[in-house]
């Protein structure tokens, strides 16, 4: 009940106003983290990119049960460097224990191999059961964090705030949400078709590319 209640008010359902306004989030989050704490990081990351899963809002909330929830994005580029339109995705977890608190937290996961991509393109991916894939999760509010260069083939930034004492992303289940792909392009196009193939565009997504093809080609002034 809990993380129904997160994805309610994460705003992950509906048509495709609430998928516009989801993917102007992910704009601005974006240039939220690339322009704050270890922007150098996270800017010489996405310059390495092969993907991007960015959640603009990831709600965390727990009086001894606890969960999170939030809608994501995830975007990928080509070898000439051009970036996708979006596809949709959701974020959720739940955990028992003595905890307590509420946290607001923008979160973006940069993907620096295609074994990193393809897991995140399956159905459902959930952070660290996949032990080919290493993620690691760096500052800004991330419990545990790392140095950028472990070879990880993901890389997770956040900014959080908030009562409880850091966040984890470890055990968060990342699903795709065809219904969401369908509504925001009109069409039946998964997620590997319009990440990877580039085969659906929505004229919405210009201004995410547009700062992703930014903080990712140069240093951000």
């Amino acid at each position: 009940m809990l993380l129904g209640l997160l994805s309610a008010c994460a705003g992950i359902s509906g048509g495709q106003p609430q998928q516009q306004a989801l993917v102007d989030r992910a704009t601005l989050t974006v240039q939220e983290i690339a322009t704050g704490q270890n922007n150098g990081d996270f800017n010489n990351l996405l310059r390495r990119s092969r993907a991007a899963m960015i959640c603009p809002r990831v709600f965390r909330a727990g009086f001894i049960f606890g969960g999170e929830g939030g809608a994501c994005v995830l975007v990928a580029r080509d070898g000439a460097g051009s970036w996708s339109s979006p596809a949709f995705y959701t974020m959720g977890s739940g955990s028992f224990g003595l905890q307590i608190g509420v946290q607001d937290a923008q979160i973006v996961m940069i993907v620096l191999t295609d074994r990193g991509l393809n897991a995140l393109l399956n159905n459902q991916f959930k952070v660290g059961a996949d032990a080919s894939v290493a993620v690691a999760q760096y500052g800004g509010g991330i419990e545990g964090s790392t140095t950028a260069n472990v070879g990880a083939d993901i890389v997770a930034f956040a900014r959080a705030s908030g009562l409880f004492a850091g966040l984890t992303i470890e055990g968060s289940i990342l699903t795709s949400r065809p219904e969401a792909n369908r509504s925001y392009y009109g069409n039946t196009a998964g997620a590997r078709q319009i990440v990877v193939d580039m085969a659906a565009h929505n004229p919405g997504a210009d201004p995410l590319r547009a700062a992703l093809m930014h903080y990712g080609t140069r240093q951000a002034p």
